[in-house]
């Protein structure tokens, strides 16, 4: 991965609280498994951040090396890599990550 992509992808992590590196946007998501992540956001009512990694390939690839995990959609909470989509789907039914979101401060749309 270059230093422009590294840097990219720090630059959202670091700006945005709640932060998923999707296939498409929450609005027109471009798979099943970004569709889910988005939508259990969106169900808890959390502002969050979504990038498109379908715009450019070395962020689609890079996004893999940097988190070190093999699959999109991924998850970013406060500047922590929090899973893809079935650990996400997981949290959510035992309620684990509305306490991670609420743990970190995270604001809930009102």
């Amino acid at each position: 991965m270059d230093d422009q992509t590294k840097n990219l992808i720090q630059d959202h992590i670091e700006k945005n609280d709640v932060c998923l590196f999707m296939k498409g946007t929450p609005e027109a998501p471009q798979c099943g498994f970004s569709m889910a992540v988005s939508n259990l956001l969106k169900i808890l009512e959390v502002n969050f951040k979504g990038i498109n990694v379908l715009e450019d390939q070395s962020l689609r690839e890079g996004i893999k090396v940097f988190s070190d995990w093999p699959t999109i959609p991924q998850l970013y909470i406060k500047k922590e890599f929090i899973g893809g989509c079935d650990i996400i789907k997981e949290m959510y039914e035992n309620g684990e990550l509305k306490k991670i979101l609420e743990s970190k401060s995270i604001n809930f749309k009102k």
